[in-house]
């Protein structure tokens, strides 16, 4: 993005992260929690991903963070009460300007009153609004565990779940229903407000590389670390789908399904038990063994000459496609070493012999392996131009559920 002069500083980090917000204006609004010192940072990150942010703020709110600091990290003035120009109606009227409001951190009290219909703070009228038009409203919970548990609490909670509103968290720690990460909270809302292109959609991701044992110590595995298809499962996430990664690293984020499997014979049996469940997609980006061997019960003394055997692995991809004839499938195509033209041949032989649909080649010598960003080609089944993609893998990712999307929806019609 390129600033403008008349823009608030505050925004030339807008859209620096990604586009998955842009166009969007969304209402942060704070009540009063401690954990309130931590939305400066959450809305620049909303920014970052190119929305329009405008802070509102209840009296209780002010005591814990000044309304300045909201200012300066949204770029726009904050509302701390509802003068003539009605904000709550040019927000979330029926006609209002607003995508989403999202209430962080919201407070048993403030939960509690809009439960109730309540109105008596801006934040609360900005609530009472949104929810009467339709809005779509998001509430972040932060408050000691106790009160979380008590039973008005709990049945506020369910009273406005059943309105339809998504709830964010808490993390229990400590024994305080901490708010959730401000990455949880960025994904929910790019959920709720983004792209929608795969609501509704199941996909199954494997991921990162697998471990084949040795002995109880040592094992034989790869330089794969995962963020490919960790972004893949956050791109798929983020546009409605319902997601499953299978991996034996940790993602951590609540609203995605994980299986954990470590070897290349236990990533297979997940996967072809899981899609046995129901999916639209197999996404396998893992980079499976294709060796393994039988492990040696004691660990293996040091220092001597040691001869390993090794037998091939099963193919993941060819299992899955003669259990389920009619499941989309995406494969990955690892080589290095190797021209463009040799990359290409290998990587059509594979999505040939295995009758994928779509299959992601990149030569991994130069990079690809470890780091955040690479350089790969989609290649297609169906007679289709084939579509080079090189930076960030998060890019990769967004790029790639675009041609995913058109694969399922082609399929559709």
């Amino acid at each position: 993005m390129t600033p403008d002069s008349n823009d608030h500083p505050t925004l030339w980090i807008k859209s620096t992260s990604s586009a998955s917000l842009e166009g969007k204006t969304i209402v942060l609004a704070l009540t009063g929690s401690i954990a309130a010192v931590k939305t400066v940072e959450l809305a620049r990150e909303l920014i970052r991903r190119g929305a329009d942010v405008y802070a509102v703020m209840s009296e209780a709110a002010r005591w814990i963070i000044n309304p300045m600091a909201l200012h300066y990290a949204t770029g726009n003035e904050v509302i701390t009460s509802i003068t003539g120009k009605v904000e709550h109606v040019e927000f979330f009227g029926n006609m209002g300007r607003a995508d989403l409001l999202l209430i962080a951190p919201a407070t048993a009290n403030t939960i509690g009153k809009i439960a109730s219909g309540i109105d008596d703070t801006p934040v609360t009228t900005f609530a009472t609004t949104a929810i009467g038009a339709g809005k779509t409203v998001m509430i972040v919970p932060a408050m000691h565990e106790d009160m979380y548990d008590h039973p008005a609490v709990v049945e506020n909670i369910g009273k406005i779940k059943k309105w339809g509103i998504g709830f964010i968290g808490p993390r229990l720690e400590e024994g305080i229903a901490k708010i959730a990460s401000n990455d949880d909270i960025i994904l929910e809302v790019e959920r709720a407000a983004g792209k929608r292109t795969l609501l509704g959609r199941k996909i199954l991701i494997t991921s990162g590389s697998t471990a084949e044992p040795i002995d109880p110590i040592r094992i034989m595995t790869n330089r794969a670390s995962g963020k490919t298809g960790t972004e893949l499962a956050l791109e798929a996430y983020r546009r409605g789908a319902d997601v499953t990664i299978v991996h034996r690293n940790g993602l951590d984020f609540s609203g995605i399904n994980e299986i954990f499997a470590e070897t290349a014979a236990q990533m297979t049996d997940a996967v072809l038990e899981e899609l046995g469940k129901g999916y639209d997609l197999l996404i396998s980006s893992a980079a499976i063994a294709d060796y393994t061997l039988d492990a040696i019960g004691q660990k293996i003394r040091s220092g001597e000459e040691l001869n390993l055997s090794f037998r091939p692995t099963r193919k993941l991809i060819k299992e899955a496609r003669k259990a389920y004839p009619g499941l989309k499938i995406v494969g990955f195509k690892a080589e290095a070493g190797v021209d463009a033209e040799e990359l290409h041949k290998r990587a059509r032989k594979t999505l040939e012999d295995c009758k994928l649909d779509m299959i992601v080649a990149n030569e991994v010598s130069k990079g690809g392996i470890g780091t955040n960003s690479n350089c790969v080609t989609l290649i297609y089944a169906a007679e289709k131009e084939e579509i080079h993609i090189e930076g960030k893998k998060s890019l990769i990712a967004a790029s790639l559920m675009d041609e995913i999307n058109s694969i399922i929806v082609k399929d559709d019609e």
